[in-house]
């Protein structure tokens, strides 16, 4: 079977190599024939490291008392936020993890709980 090779692949080049002999050593072509990128997907954040930081966001807010703090508390009945602390508290979160939470998925986060489970589902944040 026959198969194009694009001018931009290693395999191109590396033949290109091969067939310009008087400027590349036999070394030089075989490691060009042998090179592969690999790219993997980043392993993720840790469940654990999740909530200790999204606890620390909680914790670092004035109008939370830090005795309630817990991953089950509800942002407005347990720690006693109002609609805009929530935003904040939101907001806090997106920056900590470098990630847009869209309003849609924002207005579904009501406790610690669920923003860990939203991030940890997320393979952008950081």
């Amino acid at each position: 079977m026959f198969r194009a090779i694009r001018p931009t692949s290693t395999l191109y080049r590396a033949s290109a190599l091969y067939k310009n002999a008087a400027v590349s050593s036999p070394a030089r072509v075989s490691m060009a024939m042998n090179f592969a990128r690999m790219y993997s997907a980043g392993a993720g954040l840790a469940r654990s490291d999740v909530e200790k930081r999204v606890l620390d966001i909680l914790a670092g807010f004035n109008k939370v008392d830090a005795k309630k703090i817990s991953l089950k508390a509800n942002f407005n009945a347990d720690l006693g936020l109002d609609s805009l602390d929530t935003v904040e508290v939101v907001m806090a979160i997106e920056e900590e993890f470098s990630i847009e939470i869209p309003d849609k998925d924002a207005d579904e986060i009501k406790s610690a709980e669920q923003a860990v489970e939203y991030i940890s589902k997320r393979d952008d944040a950081h």
